[in-house]
């Protein structure tokens, strides 16, 4: 039985990937950060008691901020594969707390690739990386195309895609990266954008909200379905060799296309509830992201399944099924949870 082990296990792409590697008969491991509050609501349709005879679900506390726990975790379960997904990945957010986020997601691959060469555990290693690293960089960006980081975000996953880079080339570790474009779904965060717009539509299409504050509309990005990236993520660490591979559909839409398409399947008209907020504007904008990945389907076989349109359909048909189930419980506690979600995001 393979056995792997996923940082960023309780985030949209690490609950999606231990249910894809849990169907491939893989022994899962996750790394869960210490929290008051319980953060594996993602991971409650894989949760298994680690009592129960035949349990191949297992989560243990680590954090990419800690390599002694990291180097710690390697020795003892020795896993075959590892997928570094653990992020702060909000761009906007890495404005704010910039070291915070270089501390995660440059230092954190690093100590991670560090416990692998101290520790010596013989494994494959997936870099998440991000194509938040091309920035401003012309589309479509593939492979070859040179980065132009616009973020304390994207430059830290620059480090951690040239540092596992580095490590593959040094030390001869298989250590891969995934240079995925933007991928969602209903379980993507509140706080980004594409989920911030189908939540809205459903608290709006029910009454408990009427505006929706956004920043830059014409921003365009290659947006696809997470499910589609997590086979992309396995695919790579299954190759003879490790490479680095550029993942998306070639295909980029404004945020006003996610919203026109948003609303108008709630049968909504967007111009009456949206709103632009300057305050949502970064520093340093990215106009445009679009992937060549013609290396990934040349080399994995890898195709995406579900297009723009079924995507904003999925998220917000989940988001609506999920407002209803919560006016159920009441209109009052619907409101205050929409209004918690607006004061973060």
């Amino acid at each position: 039985m393979p056995k792997a082990l996923i940082t960023g296990c309780t985030g949209q792409d690490g609950s999606y990937l231990a249910e894809f590697l849990l169907a491939k008969g893989y022994e899962v491991h996750g790394i869960k950060r210490r929290a008051s509050a319980f953060n594996t609501e993602r991971l409650d349709p894989i949760y298994q008691d680690f009592h129960e005879a035949g349990a191949r679900f297992f989560l243990h506390y680590a954090d990419l901020t800690d390599g002694s726990s990291l180097a710690s975790l390697l020795y003892d379960l020795r896993p075959d594969e590892i997928y570094n997904l653990g992020a702060q990945s909000h761009v906007k957010v890495s404005f704010e707390i910039p070291e915070f986020t270089a501390d995660v997601v440059a230092c954190g691959t690093l100590r991670l690739l560090e416990a692998m060469r101290r520790t010596g555990v013989a494994c494959r290693f997936y870099q998440a990386s991000s194509s938040e690293m091309f920035g401003i960089a012309p589309p479509p960006q593939n492979e070859a195309t040179a980065f132009h980081p616009r973020s304390p975000y994207a430059c830290a996953k620059v480090f951690g895609h040239h540092i596992a880079v580095n490590y593959r080339e040094s030390y001869g570790l298989y250590a891969s990266s995934g240079i995925l474009f933007n991928h969602e779904s209903p379980r993507r965060g509140e706080t980004f954008v594409t989920r911030k717009i189908t939540r809205a539509v459903a608290h709006i299409k029910h009454g408990v909200q009427h505006k929706l504050y956004l920043g830059n509309l014409e921003a365009r990005r290659d947006w696809g379905y997470a499910p589609d990236y997590v086979r992309a993520m396995w695919l790579i660490l299954q190759q003879e060799r490790p490479e680095d591979f550029v993942v998306g559909t070639g295909e980029a839409h404004s945020v006003r296309e996610f919203v026109e398409r948003a609303f108008a399947h709630a049968g909504l008209d967007w111009k009456e509830h949206v709103e632009v907020d300057a305050r949502y504007f970064r520093p340093a904008e990215v106009d445009i992201l679009c992937a060549d990945a013609s290396k990934a389907r040349r080399a994995l076989g890898w195709e995406p399944a579900v297009g723009f349109d079924e995507l904003v359909r999925i998220m917000v048909d989940a988001d609506m099924h999920a407002v209803e189930a919560r006016l159920k419980g009441g209109v009052a506690a619907l409101q205050v949870a929409a209004g918690a979600e607006g004061r973060q995001s």
